[in-house]
């Protein structure tokens, strides 16, 4: 059976990655579009800036949060002044942190989704009066949800598994920002806390590899969907 402090950690670690897909899924989306889609002075510069949670380390993202969003710094100070809202140290700087390492994951799937699609049939439905809109919701969209879907999930579990951008920008406070990684961390560093570190390690396989194969079933019924709409 799991502790109550092992169920907080378990229910932190779903609310900060729900709300770090939530807050990144748009945006994501819209970059994803922009890149696929449109040529712009300085496009390889913003295509590595997209990638560069996925190759450094993520503790220099969270320390990097901290300058910006910290209450010294200029995002942070005016939050803070302006809206009164302070973001480190608290559950919603982690689901910010978690969205920025999972950001990358989201827009390349979608990305590699929408170079797939035939813009034949977005110019065909144009051709039959059709807005940029109303193409983008009945053509492009149903053709991507498969790679949207992958994306979306994969976001999920990395923003569930964070740890050095999560620990360094929001610290590891019991109840309010120990996510399951923070729980496992601390529970190797106390003595006597081996069988309950092995539950939330298997806890942490078990949730990973649920969001893989639910990943993988969600893509396929979509592409079986669409598949059955071609017919």
């Amino acid at each position: 059976m799991l502790t109550d402090v092992e169920w907080a950690a378990i229910l932190i670690s779903l609310r900060v990655a729900g709300t770090a897909v939530g807050w990144i899924l748009i945006p994501g989306v819209a970059i994803a579009w922009l890149m696929a889609r449109r040529s712009f002075p300085g496009k390889a510069l913003v295509d590595g800036l997209l990638h560069l949670p996925l190759v450094l380390p993520p503790v220099v993202v969270g320390y990097l949060l901290l300058i910006a969003l910290g209450r010294q710094g200029a995002i942070g100070q005016w939050l803070d002044q302006t809206l009164s809202i302070q973001l480190p140290f608290t559950w919603q700087g982690a689901a910010i942190a978690a969205g920025i390492m999972a950001f990358p994951l989201l827009v390349r799937s979608v990305r590699l989704s929408l170079e797939s699609v035939d813009r034949g049939l977005e110019a065909a439905a144009r051709t039959l009066g059709a807005g940029r809109w109303r193409v983008f919701m009945t053509i492009t969209l149903p053709l991507i949800l498969p790679g949207l879907l992958t994306g979306t999930v994969l976001a999920f579990a990395r923003a569930l598994s964070e740890f050095g951008a999560t620990i360094t920008f929001a610290a590891n406070i019991p109840g309010e920002t120990r996510t399951l990684p923070l729980a496992l961390y601390t529970l190797i560093q106390t003595p006597g806390a081996e069988e309950a570190a092995a539950r939330l390690c298997v806890l942490a396989v078990l949730i990973a590899m649920a969001a893989l194969i639910g990943s993988e079933w969600l893509a396929r019924r979509a592409r079986r969907r669409l598949r059955g709409r071609d017919d």
